[in-house]
């Protein structure tokens, strides 16, 4: 007979999805607020860049931060402040560096801005840390990947409006032309940004969420502290290595991979051989959700990241190549369709049963297809090329109809399918080449909660300090996409064939879920059929 699923908590869900839109809201700021780096300090594209480069490191430094000084306190951080409190408190970190931001900008001072981005997302790392194995814990954990959805799917949201809001704060529009930005622009732009945070962060204090406090005992985990600064050692020695001397990027990103991944397989193999002293990684679904993770995170941002330089190559979209305002709505679109399915993965949050369900499945993700266009036309974009791409749409639907809400059928169905996509992007030009790898977004939008979910199962007191630890491996979005890059430089190669890169990264993904399962089905943990069982 088994065990009664636990009821989803829906009052503390709908609370707690708030900080998954301010998440998005400002990775859409950042976008917008690197241009004006850009012109404002004089920088070339590289140095721009720095801003993305400092978020990509707060997630990796806190986490790693949090673990380190868990396991010198010898207790769990967040297990005993409890993941409200957790969340409560990055908020406010998050709220000291916006506010930090207006004085770097006021004092000229680049660096300074670097280190206000730097603590904003320090404060992201540790909301992103308690919020996920919170919503997780506010249900059954079977369908823990469920609300993750719903966090993913207001998140996206979010990343949506952020574009429309900041630029009418920013170039005093939301289309046409825009004004001038100033410094006065950003100190009320961030004058805000700081003051919703607080106005946020004292509704989670006064509001009736569960503490998701653990009193759990955990023992040292020298081990793994110890294989987490070796990996960090090695990629800072890496780092330095390519500022200090002439060594070409490629070999050196290919050796940060390498050690990455050598890592985290050398602690698999001696946690699975004597577990005293790992903590959290004596799990093998968590060492191998931290490999998703790091995989999965680099695969989304390097289709982005590399696709707007694709479409200005003359011969790959048409002859000449698309001028620089012309692509905004291919990316555009990239990114929307994460929202378009993570929307429909949310559906799932709401019990619905039968044909009110199946009609949700359907329209939902259309929905958000039209908020999406809508929004592009704003811009003043023209849109009449982009409604075929309701068939990749139609093609994702019945993957999630496929994959019947079980993570790692889902996980192997999306991933597999995101890897055809990019072998068709590759081996096509036009619009159906530029169709396919727009669809990566829509295969990678259920990715995340499907690694997540699967990644701490079965953790119990660990959960916390699984989730900082599966964060931390966000440094993938660091690391694949130069190595993408790098490979576009080699004129054997090219830009267009580097997504092979890609495809790569998505058959990876199919082995890990396959190996996911079969861990978790040893522990006696078979998700798949948890889910199928019924509802909530």
């Amino acid at each position: 007979m088994s065990a009664a699923k636990q009821p989803t908590n829906y009052g503390a869900l709908g609370t707690l999805v708030t900080v998954f839109f301010f998440w998005g809201f400002i990775a859409a700021s950042n976008s917008i607020f690197i241009p004006f780096c850009k012109s404002h300090f004089e920088l070339n594209q590289f140095q721009s860049q720095l801003i993305g480069s400092a978020f990509y490191g707060a997630y990796f430094i806190g986490s790693l931060i949090l673990f380190l000084v868990s396991n010198a306190l010898g207790y769990d951080i967040l297990n005993k402040i409890g993941y409200k409190k957790g969340i409560i408190y990055g908020l406010w970190i998050s709220v000291i560096g916006a506010l930090l931001i207006i004085p770097s900008a006021n004092a000229n001072s680049f660096p300074a801005i670097l280190a206000s981005f730097f603590i904003v997302a320090l404060g992201f790392s540790l909301q992103q840390t308690s919020a996920q194995p919170f919503a997780i814990s506010l249900g059954d954990p079977s369908t823990g990947s469920h609300r993750l959805n719903m966090g993913g799917s207001i998140n996206s949201f979010g990343t949506t409006l952020g574009p429309i809001i900041v630029s009418f704060f920013l170039f005093g529009s939301v289309g046409g032309e825009h004004k001038e930005v100033t410094v006065t622009n950003i100190n009320t732009l961030y004058l805000i940004v700081a003051g919703v945070f607080a106005a946020v962060a004292l509704f989670f204090t006064f509001s009736k969420l569960p503490a998701g406090i653990n009193e759990s005992k955990v023992e040292k985990e020298n081990k793994a502290a110890a294989s987490l600064l070796t990996m960090t050692g090695l990629v800072t020695a890496i780092i330095i290595i390519g500022q200090l001397t002439e060594v070409p990027k490629l070999p050196l990103l290919i050796a940060t991979i390498v050690v990455v991944l050598g890592v985290l397989f050398y602690s698999n193999n001696s946690a699975t051989k004597n577990s005293e002293g790992w903590g959290a990684m004596k799990y093998q679904q968590l060492l191998y959700g931290m490999i998703a993770i790091f995989v999965y995170v680099g695969v989304e941002v390097t289709i982005d990241n590399n696709f707007g330089a694709l479409l200005k190559i003359p011969g790959y979209f048409n002859e000449t190549g698309l001028d620089e305002s012309e692509i905004s709505k291919y990316i555009s679109l990239y990114w929307g369709s994460l929202m378009i399915g993570r929307w429909t993965g949310a559906v799932s949050v709401f019990n619905l049963k039968g044909l009110k369900k199946t009609i949700a499945m359907i329209v939902v993700p259309f929905l958000a297809f039209a908020i999406i266009m809508f929004v592009n036309y704003l811009y003043g974009n023209d849109i009449s090329d982009l409604f075929l791409y309701s068939v990749c749409i139609m093609i994702a639907i019945v993957a999630f109809f496929y994959g019947q809400e079980k993570p790692v059928k889902t996980l192997v169905t999306v991933s597999a399918l995101a890897m055809v996509s990019m072998i068709i992007g590759v081996f096509t030009t036009g619009l159906l080449s530029v169709y396919a790898f727009m669809a990566g977004g829509l295969f990678c939008s259920v990715m995340w909660l499907c690694i997540f979910s699967l990644g701490v199962g079965g953790l119990g007191k660990y959960t916390s300090q699984g989730s900082a630890l599966l964060i931390m491996m966000i440094l993938g979005g660091a690391v694949i996409p130069p190595f993408q890059g790098s490979l576009g430089d080699v004129p054997a190669i090219g830009l267009h064939y580097s997504y092979l890169i890609a495809a790569l990264c998505f058959g990876f993904l199919v082995l890990i879920a396959l190996k996911l399962k079969s861990i978790l089905k040893a522990q006696g943990l078979d998700f798949d059929n948890q889910v199928s069982g019924g509802g909530h």
